[in-house]
């Protein structure tokens, strides 16, 4: 067996309010392997957004270890989490969170610049060629759809060429023409840096496109479903009326 790429043992997550301690998440444990495909789906408040921040450790888990490309994220400092995240891992979230004084070509420049890289204007360039905004580089976020917009954002998100990347609702602010073209490249840069893929989503044609889903419910995984397991169960979805006519 492989190495898992990110592995989760009886992890939990409670946050204290107003109200006193609330659980959002308890015992989950789950390994997720290079180059899977793994969607997290459940209703509303069900823990996947804070299930997807705890993988990047942009969340601290209050219960249980998480391990990322090795590291245990449950003993690093919030620079070495940065480090890790910035060398090694790609976010994309629902709000684009593009910096609006800076072009295109610099949203996606800037993050590769401070981890030192001397060619972050070419990469970005060739990122956002690759995502189809060769035309928009000189752009500001002001001057550009929000389709365009979270193109930048993968584009940012995918130009250190991670390991891991976590997109959480990528397509929620969206049109569905232009929800559709970004979950295209979703995938497509999936395949060409060979990253892992760990996404949030409501919509079941994304979902649908993953190797495993995971369902949460309540806080909890609820199931676990690999592609071939769906698979099977829609064969015998469809083979049951054949044999009730026979």
């Amino acid at each position: 067996m492989t190495i898992p790429v990110l592995s989760l043992n009886d992890v939990a997550l409670s946050l204290t309010g107003n109200a006193g301690v609330v659980d959002i998440l308890h015992g989950i444990t789950l390994d997720v392997h290079r180059g899977e495909t793994l969607g997290l789906v459940g209703p509303s408040g069900s823990g996947k957004s804070s299930l997807l921040m705890l993988m990047g450790g942009l969340e601290r888990a209050t219960g249980g270890r998480i391990t990322a490309l090795g590291h245990d994220l449950t003993a690093m400092n919030e620079d070495a989490l940065a480090r890790l995240r910035r060398e090694h891992m790609g976010v994309v979230f629902q709000s684009f969170h593009l910096i609006p004084t800076m072009t295109a070509l610099e949203n996606v420049a800037t993050p590769l610049e401070l981890a030192g890289a001397p060619d972050a204007f070419a990469r970005a360039e060739a990122e956002l060629q690759a995502v189809g905004l060769g035309h928009r580089l000189g752009h500001y976020p002001a001057q550009m759809s929000g389709g365009e917009q979270q193109r930048v954002a993968l584009a940012r998100a995918s130009a250190p060429r991670p390991a891991i990347l976590l997109a959480d609702e990528p397509t929620g602010n969206l049109d569905e023409a232009s929800g559709a073209a970004i979950m295209d490249l979703l995938f497509d840069l999936r395949d060409r840096h060979g990253a892992t893929l760990i996404l949030v989503t409501h919509a079941p044609e994304l979902a649908a496109r993953c190797d495993r889903i995971l369902r949460l419910r309540g806080g909890q995984i609820e199931a676990d479903e690999t592609a071939a397991a769906r698979g099977r169960d829609t064969d015998a979805d469809t083979a049951a009326p054949r044999e009730a006519h026979t």
